[in-house]
Formats: structure tokens, C-alpha cells, sequence
């Protein structure tokens, strides 16, 4: 008698959307831009705008390493650059390292809400406060960035709002299934840089997924050569996909 070898989860991930790209992918399309991240290349966007997604259609795409950017899903198909790496976090494996603990403890001052994703005016002065000091673009502004790429027809999206006392301080806007959460954006005061608010919402969303029994956690690319990129993967163990493969860091 033949033993039928049980499928690790990406295995079954793969193999459910290799059978999902199939109906889809003649939907997307290639966008060229120039590089996001600062880099010297052009940037190419393999991308897809969709309606409502089930949220294990959802899962497939993040395990086969595509993002969220409103309604479209994408990856990278930059033809002189493969710099961006999708890193994810098995929340069940993760353990801090002294520097975060001292992150953690560095902010607990800090009160978090849990909230549904809504636009206000307090939101968008801090997201554009953030904007400016960080990624002084033309047309680069708080209310494009919730029009465009937080709010969607997708998949459930929330926020995770911080304070010290009456005073926002940071926003993470996530997307939420059954057992993976999607980090999608992170701004914060850049008044506060002291605070280490990006390494304190990864260990934030850390305890959201253990609190809600998520394992995978998805912290976008990982780009070795940008350092707002890079500090993902002082978070170990890591997983990086590589090919169609998700391998430990």
C-alpha cells in the first residue's frame, strides 16, 4: 500500500493557486513606473484590479508573495532589479531580540485601538506630516494614499491606532483573514522617531496575531539596500520567499 504524503502548508498554498492563476491571470497587466524605493530602475508592476476576494484567495496571493495596493494586486516583475524580497513572520516562532525588548518597553506609555479602516482628519494630519518628512513627492499626499492604496473592495482592512494620551502618534492599516494578517502601511509623528514606532508595530502586530491565533504574518518586501526595508529582517526567524519558496532567515 502506497502512503499518501501529507502537504506542508505551502505546498498546499501552491498547488490551490497555481489552479486560482490560471483563471486570473489573463487580468493582469504590466505597469512601468520609476522605482518606488529609490532605486536607479524601473519599476514593473504585475498587476490586477478585483472586486471582493474570498478570504482564502487572499491567503493564496500573499503566500505566493503578491501585495495589496487598493483594489489591485501585484508583484514585482522588474526586468534590471530583483531587490524586493516578500519576508513574512510564523508568529508562533518569533522571539524578540534585547533591542526590541527594549523597544517594547521603551513605549509603555503607548495605548492601542483596534478600529475599523475610516478617514479623518486627524488621520490624514498625521499621515501627511509623515508623508512630508519621509517621502516628499509631488502629488504625494495623505488623502491619495487612503483613496488609492488603504481603502479597498478587497479584503477586510482595519487599523491599528496608537497614542500617548489624547495624541496620535502612529497608524498601521492591516488586512485580516482567518489565520494571516497583512501589514500594508505603517505611518507614524515623525517627531516620535525616538520611539522605534516601526520595530514597536511589528511587535504589536506580533501579539494581534498570538492573541487571535494567526501564524503568518506579512511585512511586504524586504530590500536590503533601503533601510525604511530592511529593518524587517532584524525579525527572526523571518521566512523570505525565494523562487516559490519560503526559506528561514
Amino acid at each position: 500500500m502506497t502512503r499518501t504524503m501529507k502537504l506542508t502548508y505551502d505546498e498546499r498554498c501552491r498547488k490551490e493557486f497555481s489552479s486560482l492563476l490560471m483563471r486570473v491571470e489573463h487580468l493582469f497587466v504590466n505597469i512601468d513606473i520609476g522605482c518606488p524605493y529609490g532605486l536607479p530602475y524601473v519599476a514593473t508592476f504585475h498587476q490586477a484590479t478585483f472586486g471582493p476576494l474570498s478570504e482564502r484567495a487572499m491567503e493564496l496571493f500573499l503566500a505566493a508573495g503578491y501585495r495589496r495596493n487598493g483594489n489591485c494586486l501585484y508583484n514585482m516583475a522588474c526586468a534590471a532589479c530583483s531587490a524586493c524580497i516578500p519576508i513574512r513572520l510564523h508568529t508562533s516562532e518569533f522571539y524578540p531580540n534585547r533591542n526590541q525588548k527594549r523597544v517594547f518597553a521603551k513605549n509603555g506609555d503607548v495605548t492601542k485601538s483596534l478600529l475599523p479602516l475610516k478617514v479623518t482628519d486627524e488621520d490624514l494630519g498625521l499621515c501627511e506630516k509623515f508623508l512630508q518628512a519621509r517621502y516628499p513627492r509631488e502629488n504625494n499626499t495623505a488623502k491619495g494614499y487612503y483613496r488609492d492604496f488603504f481603502l479597498n473592495r478587497v479584503v477586510n482592512t482595519i487599523q491599528l491606532q496608537y497614542r500617548v494620551g489624547d495624541r496620535l502618534v502612529g497608524t498601521s492599516i492591516i488586512d485580516i483573514g482567518y489565520n494571516w494578517l497583512n501589514a500594508v502601511y505603517f505611518y507614524f509623528d515623525p517627531d516620535e522617531s525616538q520611539r522605534s514606532l516601526g520595530t514597536y508595530n511589528i511587535l504589536s502586530l506580533v501579539d494581534l496575531c498570538r492573541e487571535w491565533e494567526i501564524e503568518y504574518l506579512y511585512l511586504g518586501y524586504y530590500i536590503r539596500v533601503v533601510p525604511a526595508m530592511s529593518y524587517k529582517a532584524n525579525f527572526c526567524p523571518h521566512y523570505l520567499l525565494s523562487g516559490q519558496e519560503w526559506q528561514r532567515g
